[in-house]
C-alpha cells in the first residue's frame, strides 16, 4: 500500500458556524494545509480557484445553501484611478511603502493592536497576543512579504501582509493608524497594491471575498475593472 506524499494537498470540511457577514446564516469551509516543497505552487492554484490563505491554511467557503462569498480580483493593467481615487493617492503622497521580509516587530504589533481596538474590538482577532501576531506574519511556506508604510518622519502608518503569486498580489491582511480617517488608508493600500502589480507586470490584485449586502465587504466592488469568480469561471465586471 502506497502513502500519499506530504506535499499533496488533502482537503477537510469544517462544521457549521454562524456566518460573520450575513446575519442568521451558517457557514462551512473547505481547507487544506500549505506545507512542503509545493506550497507556493499549490497556493497559486488555489488562490486562482477562490481560496484564501491564513498562515499555513488555504480555505474557501463551502456553504450548502449560500453562494454569497464571491472571490474578487482587480485587473491591474486596465485599472485607471477615478478622480476620487486620485485624491486619496495625493492625500497619502507623503507615505513611503517598503516591501520587507515577513518578520514581526513590536512596532508593527503596537499599530496592529491600536487598529484592532479602534476598528474591530469585538471581532475574532481582538484578543490576539504579540505571539499570535508573530505567527500570523511569519508562519508561511509561500512567497510572502510585508509592506511597511511610513510617513516623512519615519513613523509606521500602515502594514500590509501580501502574497506574491505567479499572476498577481494577494492581500492577506492589512492594518493602519486608525486616527487619520481623512487619509482613507484602507482604500489607499489597495490602490498602492494595484500600482505595484502594474510595475511588476502582474495582471491581478486579489482582494478576497466580496459579499453582496454586507457593509463590511461592500468597498471591494468599487475597484474596476475587476473579475469575480462565478460558477462559470472568472467574469469581468466594468464600472457601472
Amino acid at each position: 500500500m502506497t502513502t500519499q506524499p506530504r506535499d499533496t494537498p488533502q482537503f477537510y470540511l469544517t462544521s457549521a458556524a454562524p456566518c460573520p457577514y450575513l446575519p442568521g446564516r451558517q457557514e462551512r469551509k473547505v481547507f487544506t494545509h500549505l506545507i512542503g516543497r509545493r506550497a507556493g505552487e499549490i497556493n497559486d492554484a488555489l488562490t486562482q480557484g477562490g481560496f484564501r490563505r491564513s498562515q499555513t491554511i488555504a480555505y474557501r467557503p463551502a456553504c450548502e445553501m449560500c453562494r454569497g462569498c464571491v472571490s474578487v480580483r482587480v485587473i491591474a493593467g486596465d485599472f485607471r484611478p477615478s478622480r476620487g481615487f486620485r485624491r486619496i493617492i495625493n492625500q497619502n503622497a507623503d507615505l513611503n511603502g517598503a516591501m520587507v521580509a515577513p518578520q514581526s516587530t513590536s512596532e508593527q504589533y503596537a499599530l496592529f493592536r491600536a487598529y484592532l481596538d479602534a476598528r474591530h474590538a469585538d471581532g475574532g482577532m481582538a484578543d490576539m497576543s504579540v505571539l499570535d501576531y508573530a505567527v500570523m506574519v511569519e508562519d508561511t511556506h509561500v512567497t510572502t512579504r510585508l509592506i511597511e508604510y511610513r510617513d516623512e518622519r519615519g513613523e509606521l502608518m500602515a502594514v500590509a501582509l501580501t502574497d506574491v503569486l505567479g499572476d498577481g498580489l494577494s492581500m492577506v491582511y492589512s492594518f493602519y493608524n486608525p486616527d487619520m480617517p481623512y487619509r482613507s488608508m484602507g482604500t489607499f493600500l489597495i490602490l498602492d497594491h494595484i500600482a505595484r502589480a502594474q510595475m511588476l507586470g502582474l495582471p491581478f490584485v486579489y482582494l478576497g471575498y466580496w459579499v453582496e449586502g454586507s457593509r463590511r465587504m461592500g468597498y471591494k466592488s468599487r475597484f474596476h475593472p475587476q473579475e469575480r469568480l462565478l460558477p462559470e469561471g472568472w467574469v469581468r465586471f466594468d464600472a457601472p
